[in-house]
């Protein structure tokens, strides 16, 4: 391994300088102390990224309508998915809610996430109801 101690990377420049080393031994050998510490470094990256720049799932409406875009779907092409035209209006406008069935068909036949699909939606708090309470 090169001199450097490698330690948990913590901050944005701890992550540039793990970035740009990464970069250096990039093309290290399988079986080297250079490739070991390449697939190091890597988790370490991973790790921090995923803590410092989470993703997260898009919402079930949103999901449909990418994946419509992408494959040039209208709201008529999903009727054989999700049933009649005012059940798919009823869905994408989020009034509502998908059933088990509908989930398994965009699933199968749209390849979108299942756990996209049927992930609890955000609940609506109305915060009139604060006012009352003083």
């Amino acid at each position: 391994m090169s001199n450097t101690k490698i330690k948990s990377i913590q901050t944005d420049s701890e992550h540039e300088s793990a970035l740009a080393r990464i970069e250096e031994i990039l093309d290290a050998q399988a079986g080297t102390q250079e490739n070991d510490e390449l697939n190091v470094l890597l988790d370490l990256v991973e790790l921090y990224e995923k803590k410092r720049y989470p993703i997260e799932m898009p919402d079930l409406i949103s999901a449909i309508e990418f994946r419509m875009d992408q494959a040039g779907l209208t709201q008529a092409d999903l009727v054989p998915y999700i049933g009649s035209r005012s059940k798919v209006s009823e869905v994408l406008s989020g009034k509502r809610d998908l059933t088990m069935s509908m989930a398994r068909a965009l699933h199968k036949h749209l390849g979108i996430p299942a756990d996209v699909l049927l992930q609890e939606r955000a609940v609506s708090f109305d915060e009139s109801i604060l006012k009352e309470y003083p």
